[in-house]
């Protein structure tokens, strides 16, 4: 039922709206714009390598079905969170083209024309507006569209909030976080038809068969 995942073991990076400021970038990326981060931005990857001599660039999608990237032409970079930086702030990437390469996403953007400007770039976060993911068909949801919703079972009991959502190959399950006696729980359950009666977006409640002693 899940049609975009976010990588597993990062839902906090994902799940909220961020913001910020336009800062002025270092020299080495220069030729890029300063933006200002969209309030429903969602990290959906990051820049791995450069790739070629002519400026592309090799990207680590969070996602095993990065639409989202293929669909958008404005990205916005952050940072690494680890090692050394070549920019500081938000910079907006003008994407010209990004395609599928032998099992590996590659892009390629304006404003970075050679090998040392895609270097640059090298372990930058790539963000893109929510606003802007492809459409999601019947039954498909982006897992960042899932976080944080309350779980309730056909009885009508609480069983708790999507915390976070794994991936374990076959199918997806949702990390149910719910307090017992005072203490931090967690669950799990399928998302799968079997156990996933409905999901309602608007009320942010997910309908499951499941009880409490499962």
């Amino acid at each position: 039922m899940a049609r975009v995942q976010s990588k597993p073991g990062r839902p906090k990076a994902t799940a909220a709206p961020l913001g910020g400021s336009a800062v002025h970038a270092v020299t080495s990326v220069g030729a890029l714009e300063p933006a200002e981060l969209p309030v429903d931005a969602i990290e959906v990857g990051r820049i791995a390598d450069a790739w070629g001599i002519k400026g592309w660039f090799k990207v680590l999608p969070h996602s095993a079905s990065p639409e989202a990237l293929f669909s958008s032409k404005r990205w916005y970079l952050l940072p690494t969170e680890r090692g050394a930086r070549s920019f500081a702030g938000t910079l907006l990437l003008r994407i010209r083209e990004a395609k599928e390469h032998s099992g590996t996403l590659v892009a390629s953007a304006h404003d970075v024309d050679d090998r040392s400007a895609a270097d640059a770039l090298k372990g930058a976060r790539i963000f893109i507006p929510r606003s802007s993911f492809p459409t999601a068909g019947a039954d498909e949801y982006y897992w960042v569209d899932l976080i944080g919703l309350a779980v309730v079972n056909r009885e009508g009991v609480p069983l708790g909030c999507v915390k976070e959502l794994l991936s374990t190959g076959p199918q997806t399950v949702l990390v149910i976080e719910y307090t017992e006696e005072g203490k931090p729980m967690e669950r799990m359950i399928p998302f799968v038809s079997a156990y996933v009666d409905g999901v309602d977006l608007a009320a942010r409640r997910i309908a499951v068969d499941w009880q409490t002693d499962f």
